[in-house]
């Protein structure tokens, strides 16, 4: 007997929904921060064994969109719920969401199976007490819904959440090939381990502001040649991201080309150039053109 399924990571901005499928995974395909809003697309994770397929879906940060980047966000998040067989509910210890927010989750498919997580549970020694408090809070919210306290950095309760997984996964072949890690391709991955470098090296709006797109992918016999271009929204913030005589910028394709080679197992070459496309944020064609 073969089982598959869907299981999809739903929660707020940064409790550790990419850190979490990067753990389940074992493979870093989710960008991570200590900023919110920095996973902007969904990214699918495929587990494959011998008996079953499990596709882990990322998504961004439950927020309240303003502009149309950000709407588009919580459309991925919307779709998520509506084709999931397991939802991972995943907040962290001694955080008290939003109940609107949530209420709308178990409004939208009843059927489907919702599992609490509890992250970031390493830090109990620091907060002793709040567990408990967190456990009953959630409890409440979801009475009928098993609730697995975790540390996705530390694998803490990693096999039992996974076993419980497995346990709720119906009969089905499997849904991608068996050799698929994820449904994203090379590129997207070039553009967010750059992105996830920004996020590192800048401050302020500049993350925020960024977007990356990898024009060319060239892998060759002993490297791999990249050209990416990387977008702002104003003349200002392409000052900044290059820096006095392009240290800035240096600094940004060096630790750039550290990650994608550890991804890629394989040499990199990258040649990196800030345009300005303004307010490319709030501009659905720019946004289509970029992937959203």
């Amino acid at each position: 007997m073969h089982k598959s399924g869907f299981v999809n990571i739903i929660g707020s901005p940064n409790v550790g929904k990419s850190t979490l499928i990067n753990s389940l995974m074992g493979e870093k395909l989710s960008i991570i921060t200590n900023k919110p809003q920095t996973t902007r697309h969904r990214i699918l994770g495929i587990v494959n064994k011998s008996n079953f397929q499990i596709i882990f879906s990322d998504t961004p940060g439950v927020i309240d969109p303003i502009y149309p980047m950000q709407k588009i966000m919580m459309q991925y998040v919307e779709k998520s719920l509506e084709d999931a067989d397991i939802i991972l509910l995943t907040t962290e210890i001694g955080k008290l969401e939003d109940v609107s927010i949530f209420n709308h989750i178990k409004k939208k498919n009843k059927s489907v199976p919702i599992i609490i997580l509890i992250n970031k549970i390493d830090k109990i020694e620091t907060q002793c007490g709040v567990l408990y408090y967190t456990i009953n809070y959630w409890h409440k919210l979801f009475p009928y819904s098993e609730i697995f306290p975790i540390s996705a950095l530390k694998k803490m309760n990693q096999d039992l959440l996974m076993n419980k997984i497995i346990s709720l996964l119906s009969e089905h072949p499997p849904y991608y090939p068996k050799d698929y890690l994820s449904n994203r391709h090379e590129r997207f991955f070039v553009n967010e381990i750059i992105r996830e470098k920004i996020f590192f090296l800048y401050k302020k709006e500049i993350p925020y502001s960024v977007e990356v797109q990898t024009k060319f992918f060239k892998n060759k016999n002993t490297f791999i040649y990249i050209l990416s271009y990387i977008y702002v929204e104003r003349y200002s913030q392409k000052g900044i991201l290059i820096g006095k005589k392009g240290n800035s910028i240096q600094k940004l394709k060096f630790f750039s080309i550290k990650s994608i080679e550890f991804f890629f197992k394989k040499k990199i070459q990258l040649e990196l150039y800030v345009t300005v496309c303004k307010n490319w944020r709030y501009d659905y064609k720019k946004l289509k053109d970029f992937g959203y």
